[in-house]
């Protein structure tokens, strides 16, 4: 909604203009270096991949169908797509204008702080079940449902960074889709332009062929950390210039966020 706001009327949000610096930071991220967010730095993926590893170590992973996977990948795309028609088609900039001035807005970190410190009994089961899941299905959560993940690998099938293979030095082995997060038939394709591919270079790692598989930018052959450096370099500028700029600290007044929360929370 930010976004969509500093988009129509040039005015940057200043009640968590952090947290857009770090929307625009990570849409420009994708775009050059992949979902190089998904693969780096975002904590839920961090937490994700251990748990794949968990799986893998006690041999509980399964592959999934290419149908089924298919099928799966459903969700993530309905969710995305429903904040897309009510931000991006429906409402205009009045509205959300609206909506960012209101209390809630001004304490929704905190909330989602709650949100986590003070967990329901209904959140702590859906935990449970994604974890179970992700032990059997290599990260469920980013794979199948998060709709970040999605747009951010809508965004990435524009970049002109990917991972390459040689096919006529691939020995076919299929280690690299074994060792691939996000389960991606690197064998089987010459430029890898998946919406999944987060960037990891996994694969690159495990492959046991020399330059079998490389990381390409402008198809030009580049240095296998140059996703992670790349992507890293980008939110590091956005800080700056933000904290420069005054585009990192939020306006709103102690005095306010207290009274704020006095409303929301009732204390």
């Amino acid at each position: 909604m930010a976004a969509k706001r500093f988009i129509l009327t040039s005015k940057w949000d200043m009640v968590h203009p952090a947290g857009l610096t770090l929307f625009f930071a990570f849409i420009w991220m994708t775009f050059f270096f992949r979902k190089s967010f998904c693969g780096y730095i975002c904590p839920v993926g961090f937490v994700s991949n251990l748990t794949e590893q968990i799986g893998r170590k006690f041999h509980l992973q399964k592959e999934i169908p290419p149908k089924v996977e298919r099928l799966l990948f459903i969700p993530k795309y309905i969710i995305l797509a429903g904040f897309m028609y009510f931000i991006v088609i429906k409402m205009s900039a009045r509205q959300i204008e609206s909506f960012l001035t209101l209390p809630y807005n001004y304490v929704a970190d905190s909330k989602m702080l709650a949100f986590f410190l003070a967990p329901s009994a209904t959140t702590l089961i859906v935990i449970a079940v994604l974890t179970v899941l992700s032990l059997f299905i290599r990260n469920f959560w980013c794979r199948f449902l998060c709709p970040y993940g999605a747009l951010l690998g809508l965004c990435s099938t524009f970049s002109p960074t990917a991972i390459t293979r040689d096919p006529e030095t691939c020995i076919g082995c299929g280690k690299c889709q074994k060792n691939c997060p996000s389960a991606i038939h690197v064998d089987k394709k010459i430029t890898i332009h998946s919406p999944e591919c987060i960037g990891c270079a996994e694969c690159v790692g495990v492959c046991p062929v020399q330059n079998c598989l490389s990381v390409r930018t402008l198809n030009k052959k580049v240095p296998v950390t140059t996703i992670a450096l790349g992507g890293v370099g980008i939110l590091l500028l956005f800080y700056s210039i933000a904290m420069l700029t005054g585009h990192w600290y939020s306006e709103a007044t102690p005095e306010l966020i207290r009274k704020f929360h006095m409303i929301i929370f009732n204390k």
